[in-house]
């Protein structure tokens, strides 16, 4: 019977900007995260086109990776990790984005990083652009609804291939490309967002505006992945996608053609550009229901076909359900939330935990593409508390962990070929959709809190010890 494959590589994953902290250090310029607030589940964060003084920004500080990579990734290679995700500050390497040279002390960073972890035999599995578009491309050009801002990405992109050539084989472009295709999207991955201030639900959002800047994106990433495969073909390039699995809330034949209609739109769009390299024939109809009309020059469709990925990888969280009618109660999540499954527990911030949702999913992208995959996110947000003995026990994530592991050993039985696995947040890091510390997932505890304060001490969780018995039994050992 088939199980994970003898090189799966196992590790963790984290972003740039929720963990590096050093916001303004090293010639490093403001992101869009960098203009955001802190937020609870109750209350949004906010952004601001001006740093406010006595505010909060979680981005500025987070757990100050910049100063403790050392000790983290030497913590990571305790655990047994054999690939780290993290991603690249594209502020660090050109402030603005607009430079023509990029800054040295950034490139210097990384190299550190790099050489760290493959100090302890660990692979870097780099995401490019990880929800920190450049402030002064929002000013500028609103984001990514800016045609330039394609120069100005490979540019980038061009930098840190020659730079880390030899020292980084997997590559992916956009981390969760498809927010681009809801409202959250225009903050996180768009920065469509120019001269706004308040809350990142309040933005005003437009699909026209928010699809032609995921166009300039596709194009983007086709581009340089053409561009890596002509000049490194050592390297592997992958997408990202945010993987929202919805099922029918009912078996009318109207709830499932309202499920397959948000499959197709909020999860196969983008991975049928990437992987096929063309606009599906479903979007057809969906931009002319919703008056868009996308803005293209020639060479696009010739971009997008030749400049396809070579592996598919997605962070998985939840699942939820879609009704025609639009009745029932409601679940939050990751991105968007959906209605509530009454066969499935939630978290505490109302994510719907589907282990066996995995599995269904890792079946169905497979049978799409037929490439390798790679679970680049999944886990548990939490509230973790010390005990007294200094202790951590989050029993609740081991799991929530195990019942996923469990469910793509099954996939992998099902003929999935499954490359790797990388659980969100390996050490505790600032949440994406609130700001907050208190919604923890790390195997890593850090002493950081709501209102900023902490000394930034490291603490293993108890599931810091499970994960390394998993990885050393490479996924047989579960208990």
């Amino acid at each position: 019977m088939k199980t994970f494959r003898k090189d799966f590589l196992w590790g963790g994953a984290t972003a740039a900007n929720q963990f590096e902290g050093a916001w303004d250090v090293d010639g490093k310029g403001a992101s869009v995260s960098d203009m955001c607030t802190n937020g609870t589940k109750d209350t949004p964060k906010r952004i601001t086109t001006t740093i406010e003084e006595g505010t909060l920004y979680p981005s500025h500080e987070a757990i100050d990776f910049y100063h403790h990579y050392a000790e983290d990734i030497k913590l990571f290679a305790e655990m047994g990790f054999t690939v780290f995700r993290f991603s690249i500050a594209w502020t660090r390497i050109f402030p603005t984005g607009m430079e023509k040279e990029p800054n040295e002390a950034g490139l210097a960073f990384y190299d550190k990083v790099i050489d760290e972890c493959r100090k302890y035999d660990i692979e870097p599995l780099i995401t490019i652009s990880h929800y920190e578009m450049p402030y002064a491309l929002v000013e500028k050009c609103n984001g990514w609804y800016g045609r330039e801002c394609i120069g100005y990405f490979e540019n980038y992109c061009h930098a840190l291939f020659a730079r880390y050539k030899d020292k980084v084989k997997y590559w992916l472009t956009f981390n969760e490309i498809n927010s681009a295709t809801m409202s959250m999207g225009n903050v996180l991955s768009l920065g469509t967002v120019q001269g706004y201030t308040g809350p990142i639900t309040e933005v005003k959002d437009d699909p026209k505006i928010r699809f032609q800047a995921l166009h300039h994106q596709f194009v983007a990433s086709a581009r340089v992945v053409k561009y890596a495969h002509e000049n490194y073909p050592q390297f592997k390039m992958g997408n990202m996608i945010c993987f929202l699995t919805t099922y029918p809330a009912t078996c009318r034949p109207e709830d499932m053609l309202k499920a397959q209609n948000e499959m197709q739109i909020k999860n196969w769009l983008c991975g049928d550009v990437m992987v096929r390299g063309y606009y599906p024939s479903y979007a057809d109809r969906f931009f002319e229901e919703h008056d868009i009309h996308l803005k293209t020059e020639p060479t696009d469709a010739e971009d997008l076909k030749n400049g396809t990925v070579d592996f598919y990888t997605f962070s998985y969280y939840m699942s939820s359900c879609a009704s025609a009618s639009g009745e029932g109660a409601t679940t939050g999540g990751n991105l968007t939330g959906g209605l509530k499954n009454p066969y499935l527990e939630a978290s505490e911030w109302g994510w719907q935990i589907d282990p066996k949702g995995l599995r269904y999913t890792l079946n169905a992208i497979y049978d799409r593409y037929q490439i390798p995959l790679m679970v680049v996110e999944n886990g548990l947000g939490a509230r973790d508390e010390i005990k007294e003995d200094g202790t951590i026990d989050d029993s609740y994530r081991i799991d929530y962990l195990r019942k996923h592991i469990t469910e793509m050993k099954e996939a992998v039985k099902d003929g999935v070929d499954l490359m790797g696995y990388t659980p969100w947040g390996c050490i505790d890091l600032v949440s994406a959709s609130t700001g907050e510390m208190a919604k923890r997932y790390g195997f890593i505890y850090v002493e950081k809190y709501d209102d900023g304060t902490g000394t930034l001490a490291r603490r293993k969780k108890k599931s810091f010890d499970w994960y390394s018995k998993v990885i050393k039994s490479n996924g047989e050992d579960l208990a």
